[in-house]
């Protein structure tokens, strides 16, 4: 039955200012939609630049259904072309990562492409004399994504032609880039330690949302807290914690806690969760390295790096970034029901291995399937996911701290557990779900 397709009309009467329909992480239909046209008009965090050093190097991943393979080029550049031979279509590459050498080869009739995506060579070429492959898209080489932007570092792509160009889509948020990025002292991040990846029984937007959720902690993670807090009871108040107590307590902080870090949204569903504060604010500190940053970029400028920990700063809609520790998500929807997360922690050129130590203990500790948070967390998606199809409610509540008109204003300031911050992720969703789709006529 088509109950969306071409019917933008239907696609925004599921997102209302105060809750959205079940149907928006239930429906088949409305992910192949997503997969169209949604995911084609956002910009979406495809890797780091950090993962293809040298020339030839390539880094496969699938976004949106479309295999990519970023491409560090002999200038030093990066491109990001389809992953598909422009003969038959297949693959030119299967390994996740690697290294191509000067050339691409495809592994069913040898094709060969050079690292800018032009044709080098093709077996039996006297068969082809005569034909139209010199006129048809098989015979001009790979195919480049047009919408390419590597910022610090961090490479993002926007597979369809409609939306806003980068800087425009992600306005202000970039700072937490930045942020992030100069915490080392050098200006200069490299992934390390691997992908810790999960794959969930649930709607990619439950586990997006749950990002900026903190009213769950207390009741969702009571016990590990409470684990955590009975260790450490009695112990003095000034007295070292160690790495994983300096992490996990803070989880039980309060509603009060968690209400007063603040939170802002910015527009196209992008927000910092932890303006004032957050759960990372209180790291011992590191004198060697404050000084280093002083002298990198300044004493004003080091304490403004150094004072901002936000909780989570979202790139809408597959990003969400922690500065300290230097840790990011990356989300990456596989079906309505299914959606891989995977958790990668960064080292900072010039920084003390203290700060990769937190970054990677705070992964194996709150991201990790056997850890003891993201078990409570995926129980609960996955619980929801079902749940959701109880019938005699088809809507999700998203009232909390609801105002008339709150998006008069994209860019806003407000209460940390407010669900603003949410409802601003479905305003967003609506807005490039139906960008570039047109009505069906009657």
């Amino acid at each position: 039955m088509n109950t969306y397709r071409n019917r933008p009309d239907a696609i925004r009467a599921l997102v209302q200012e105060d809750r959205v329909h079940r149907d928006l992480y239930l429906s088949e239909e409305v992910f192949a939609l997503e997969q169209q046209h949604f995911f084609a008009n956002t910009w979406n965090y495809l890797g780091h630049a950090s993962e293809v050093p040298n020339a030839g190097d390539y880094r496969a991943q699938d976004i949106a259904g479309r295999p990519l393979m970023m491409v560090r080029q002999a200038d030093g550049g990066i491109r990001v072309f389809y992953n598909r031979c422009a003969h038959k279509g297949t693959q030119l590459v299967s390994d996740e990562r690697g290294n191509a050498g000067k050339f691409f080869r495809c592994p069913y009739h040898a094709w060969t492409y050079k690292l800018d995506g032009t044709p080098l060579a093709i077996p039996i070429k006297g068969g082809y004399e005569g034909t139209r492959l010199r006129e048809c898209e098989s015979g001009q080489g790979l195919v480049a994504l047009k919408h390419v932007a590597v910022y610090r570092d961090f490479v993002f792509v926007r597979l369809g032609d409609a939306g806003p160009g980068f800087e425009a889509y992600f306005g202000e948020v970039l700072q937490a880039i930045d942020n992030m990025v100069d915490r080392s002292p050098e200006g200069r991040l490299t992934l390390a330690g691997g992908a810790m990846r999960n794959v969930i029984h649930c709607n990619w937007k439950m586990y997006l949302e749950n990002i900026n959720d903190t009213v769950h902690p207390m009741s969702t993670h009571e016990s590990a807290t409470a684990a955590a807090n009975a260790l450490w009871q009695g112990r003095a108040a000034d007295e070292p914690k160690p790495m994983a107590m300096e992490q996990i307590l803070p989880f039980g902080s309060g509603y009060d806690f968690f209400d007063r870090m603040g939170g802002r949204v910015f527009a196209h569903g992008h927000s910092v969760l932890g303006v004032n504060f957050s759960i990372h604010s209180n790291y011992a500190s590191l004198p060697a390295y404050e000084q280093a940053m002083r002298e990198a970029h300044g004493a004003e400028r080091a304490a403004d790096i150094l004072q901002r920990s936000p909780q989570n700063s979202v790139f809408f809609p597959s990003l969400s970034v922690k500065g300290s520790p230097q840790a990011i998500r990356v989300i990456r929807p596989l079906a309505a029901d299914r959606t891989l997360v995977e958790a990668w922690a960064f080292r900072a050129a010039g920084a003390p291995e203290l700060l990769f130590e937190r970054a990677m203990s705070y992964n194996r500790l709150v991201f990790s399937p056997m850890s003891v948070v993201a078990h409570d967390d995926v129980h609960l998606f996955e619980s929801m996911q079902k749940g959701l199809r109880g019938e005699g409610n088809e809507w999700v509540s998203l009232h909390r701290d609801y105002k008339a008109g709150e998006f008069d204003v994209p860019t806003q300031t407000t209460n940390g557990t407010n669900e603003l911050l949410m409802r601003n992720q479905f305003r967003a969703w609506a807005e490039f779900m139906t960008l570039d789709m047109v009505e069906a006529a009657l």
